[in-house]
């Protein structure tokens, strides 16, 4: 089975718009911390998609925002989704509660010691080194297990970014 999304990460004076997913059962974003987004519905473009899903989620209306990149997710669990990657730098409009988790603004120097997906670690130091757009596929092993990485079809040497307890590498 396969699924469109996008994600968006909004910047702001040193920070990202940060979504942690505690609301939802049985959700497998669940206690993470990720990015504004979600799923297409029927007949939507990437920015559409965008728009629309960062205007529900924190009543925010963009005003700038860069396609960074496509990121396939293979879930382990049979399902694999493509996420379309943007960031934002341009919004205007009034904070709203979000549904799905608390919104926080935090420091990017901090983002990496959040309870964020192994392979969001490797966009987010993509997304921070400025790299052009690029595809990146992260394979997972049904559960939080990152098994295997490819940056625009090349595969990644995972020993490269993380420890061998599976920690960052600073």
């Amino acid at each position: 089975m396969a699924a469109l999304s996008t994600l968006c990460h909004l910047r702001k004076d040193g920070k990202y718009l940060m979504l942690h997913r505690t609301v939802k059962k049985n959700d497998v974003n669940h206690d993470k911390w990720i990015g504004i987004g979600g799923h297409f519905e029927a007949d939507e473009s990437p920015e559409e998609c965008l728009l629309r899903e960062v205007k529900e989620e924190t009543g925010y209306t963009l005003t700038s925002w860069k396609f960074r990149g496509i990121v396939t997710f293979i879930s382990g669990n049979g399902v694999t989704e493509y996420m379309h990657l943007f960031d934002a730098d341009g919004f205007e409009g009034e904070p709203i509660s979000c549904d799905e988790g608390q919104l926080e603004w935090v420091d990017i120097d901090k983002i990496m010691s959040l309870n964020i997906w192994a392979g969001d670690k490797i966009f987010f130091k993509l997304l921070h080194e400025g790299a052009p757009f690029f595809s990146l596929k992260l394979v997972y092993d049904g559960k939080d297990g990152l098994v295997s990485a490819a940056l625009d079809g090349r595969p990644l040497d995972l020993s490269l970014y993380f420890n061998p307890d599976g920690s960052w590498k600073a």
